[in-house]
């Protein structure tokens, strides 16, 4: 049996159903050892619903701080942060950071992509003149640069681009130009970013039958020294253990041996 964490957990601070204390009650419910909270760090461009706004991060620091001290005897809980790649916000007094992507730049104007399949289509049309492969291209490109913008612990959801795409109705996955751009991310984080997330959140939200990242990557994670955090990228505490135990196969499918877990004293490495 894996053990239970959750370190990717949004609430009503941002774009989640409930509120903090609901999913800390609902890890307890589940048996979960610990929990950790991160909600997507303020952008000025971006929707404010969807975002933790900077005036809250105090009162979002304090409430997590306090739910530590109700349940200690119960469960652990972290303070987080998912962390946009095009955020200025400060990251001082947080537990872990998730780095993650979901807008790409152009020129000065900075656009949100994770959205539903036509809005995607909309997007590549508008952006990549239809072309969906220059969008994956230039998807992996922006997370490759992720270390420029902060100290992250936690590569977050590492092929989003990939969210509406199981069909294969912007590009081909196993193409060796998709492969290889996702490849040489990969290798511009190795070193700097010590983890990556086995997400699956888009399973939760119909969106995918799979989590994040694909195979192909997993093993280019592994082959790089990467260490994996399964995550649920939860919204909702219906779904704070969402596809788990099937997560852990997959990662020992391409022979993965531990996942590491955050705990008081830091990120530790523990047996599948």
């Amino acid at each position: 049996m894996i053990y239970k964490q959750n370190l990717h957990t949004h609430t009503t601070y941002g774009d989640g159903k409930n509120t903090p204390e609901e999913l800390v009650l609902e890890a307890i419910n589940r048996g979960f050892s610990s929990i950790g909270f991160s909600e997507h760090s303020y952008m000025h461009f971006a929707d404010f619903s969807s975002q933790l706004k900077v005036s809250d991060m105090p009162k979002y620091k304090s409430e997590i701080h306090a739910l530590k001290e109700k349940y200690q005897d119960m469960i652990d809980i972290f303070c987080g942060l998912e962390y946009e790649l095009f955020s200025e916000v400060p990251t001082n007094g947080l537990d872990y950071i998730i780095g993650s992507v979901h807008y790409l730049k152009f020129g000065e104007e900075i656009l949100g992509f994770d959205v539903k399949l036509k809005e995607t289509q909309d997007y590549i049309n508008s952006n990549f003149g239809g072309d969906g492969m220059k969008f994956a291209k230039k998807y992996f490109e922006t997370v490759a640069t992720l270390p420029q913008h902060g100290n992250f612990d936690i590569v977050g959801h590492f092929d989003l681009v990939a969210k509406n795409n199981e069909k294969g109705h912007f590009f081909d996955i196993n193409s060796k130009e998709y492969l290889n751009a996702g490849f040489e991310a990969i290798h511009a984080l190795k070193g700097k970013i010590p983890l990556f997330e086995v997400n699956t959140g888009a399973i939760a939200r119909g969106y995918r039958s799979t989590p994040y990242p694909q195979p192909e990557f997993l093993k280019e994670f592994k082959n790089c020294g990467f260490g994996a955090v399964i995550t649920a990228d939860c919204h909702n505490k219906d779904f704070l253990d969402c596809y788990f135990n099937e997560a852990a196969q997959l990662l020992q499918s391409v022979d993965f041996k531990t996942i590491w877990i955050l705990t008081g004293n830091g990120f530790k490495e523990v047996s599948l």
